[in-house]
């Protein structure tokens, strides 16, 4: 399929008031609808300043609460509030994102981008180790269930090395739970090998004393039922193992893989240099569990906000905006828009900026250290751009891993520069942070982080305006002009990804 070439280019910016760290960590809480962008007749060329101002808290609640009441249109699958592709609650806020571009009169070029994607759900699942059920066992995303739905008996077989070759699997682990130790190679390459060494199931245990909950990622007929386990409970296991000991298991999962069709929506500026196009995205679903309103409601909010007001200006670059699919089962929309995307239009996307949970309740301004050291060139002064900012207005940033957790990946492992912002998802608040930043050390940034609660109490208003004012700003810099910007080149050098990495998306993947 060859991808329509739609390119955006915007310039925003807006100064927000100063407050103290605590003062900040306040509930969300606003009124008014959206207003509307304006229709004036001679628009200006856009100016950061300008467009910052026109951001404001009460049109992005707004939009929250029509997103939270769409989410409840999943209810009578899932019996909960979810906006998890596949379901009702996706598909309305893909009506709800594409209907508000439309009506912005043709000020952009509007795209939907069907593509195929996995959806896995998890119905029921239980181990049994010994006579022990152990509380850190976790069936891995997109597993398949156990033989005909039903538990499995074995006994745990120890898997040589760490389980990425063939030779690795004892021959007495047909009919047996094969026990891997995670590392070197992705947990799905472990499940296929356990799959055709004839396992009924494999339980993947960390090197590390925490739990494994990770992804099996792409489906294939040779994947068994497979479990992620602590190293701390793996741990004796492992030693009566070795000692000859026979310990027994008994595996169970219900589950469903299943492939569906999803899509991305893609907004292009009618206007701009569509060959020197900044663009932007964030991701429409949400995790099954929840209406996901921090997770990714902010960011695809903050988005559509920014789209509807930077119809007030005019551009020189091209802006691209993109509200991508699938992102929760691993990256599945940003991922395929890449992939397919012909080299000579990948050449024109000059930088990809990634916004992602705007509003954690317990938020740190995080920004990711995107260096040009292990990244396309360009990355880094992306990532100072925002340093730049958050510094101007007086506010404290801390730098985060630019690991491959959020839509990104696809766009540096193809040359383009990268980078973004974020508040914070289960990760854990520091006491020097809590200095800089409010909140309560010690918990996650984001409490309800793929959770039933990410609901609209679960938003900090501060750390929302600010954030989409720095968006704002980081548009309308590049829409602009890209003076002292880096030129793309095809000769790009990623030191970072020479070896794999840990996170595909929000879970492991080895």
């Amino acid at each position: 399929m060859i991808l329509t070439s739609l390119w955006l280019c915007t310039l925003l910016a807006a100064v927000p008031g100063t407050a103290t760290a605590s003062e900040q960590q306040k509930p969300l809480a606003a009124q008014q609808k959206p207003i509307k962008a304006g229709n004036t007749l001679s628009k200006s060329l856009v100016n950061t300043d300008k467009l910052q101002d026109s951001i404001k808290i009460e049109n992005l609640v707004s939009r929250a609460k029509e997103l939270y009441s769409i989410a409840h249109l999943s209810e009578p699958e899932y019996g909960h509030p979810t906006r998890v592709i596949g379901s009702e609650g996706h598909s309305g806020t893909l009506e709800y994102i594409y209907s508000a571009l439309e009506s912005l009169g043709g000020y952009y070029t509007l795209s939907k981008q069907p593509f195929p994607a996995v959806l896995g759900k998890v119905y029921e699942s239980r181990l049994v180790i010994g006579h022990e059920v152990p509380e850190s066992a976790s069936p891995m995303s997109l597993t398949p269930p156990t033989a005909n739905r039903e538990p499995v008996y074995g006994d745990l077989v120890l898997v040589e090395n760490e389980g990425c070759d063939a030779s690795d699997y004892p021959a007495n682990v047909t009919g047996n739970i094969a026990f891997i130790l995670r590392g070197t190679c992705p947990f799905g390459t472990k499940s296929e090998l356990a799959g055709k060494a004839g396992a009924v199931a494999a339980i993947v245990y960390n090197y590390e004393s925490g739990g494994v909950s990770g992804t099996l990622e792409n489906p294939t007929p040779n994947h068994v039922a497979t479990f992620g386990l602590s190293g701390k409970e793996a741990g004796p296991i492992v030693q009566k193992l070795k000692e000859g000991k026979v310990v027994d298991s008994i595996a169970y999962i219900d589950s469903e893989v299943k492939q569906i069709q999803t899509t991305n929506i893609i907004a292009q500026t009618v206007e701009g240099d569509p060959d020197n196009c900044v663009m932007l995205g964030g991701h429409s679903d949400s995790v099954s569990e929840g209406p996901g309103i921090n997770d990714d409601g902010s960011g695809s909010l903050t988005l559509l906000e920014v789209a509807t007001q930077l119809t007030n200006f005019t551009v020189n670059n091209c802006v691209r905006f993109a509200w991508w699919a699938g992102e929760e089962e691993g990256l599945l929309g940003s991922d395929y828009y890449v992939e397919v995307l012909p080299k000579e239009e990948n050449q024109k996307i000059r930088l990809f900026m990634d916004y992602d949970m705007m509003g954690s309740p317990n938020f740190a301004y995080q920004v990711y250290n995107a260096t040009n050291a292990v990244n396309p060139v360009g990355s880094e002064q992306l990532r100072d751009l925002y340093v730049d900012w958050y510094t101007k207005q007086g506010l404290n940033y801390t730098f985060i891993p630019f690991d491959g957790r959020s839509d990104y990946d696809a766009f540096i492992r193809n040359g383009i520069p990268g980078g973004g912002i974020a508040t914070g998802a289960e990760g854990v608040k520091t006491k020097e942070e809590e200095v800089m930043f409010g909140g309560r050390a010690g918990e996650w940034y984001d409490p309800c982080y793929h959770q039933l609660c990410d609901d609209l109490g679960n938003v900090n208003s501060t750390a929302w305006l600010i954030n989409t004012k720095l968006v704002a700003h980081s548009v309308a810099t590049f829409a602009l002009s890209f003076e002292g910007f880096p030129e793309r080149s095809d000769a790009v050098t990623m030191d970072a990804y020479e070896k794999p990495v840990t996170y595909h998306g929000h879970r492991l993947v080895l």
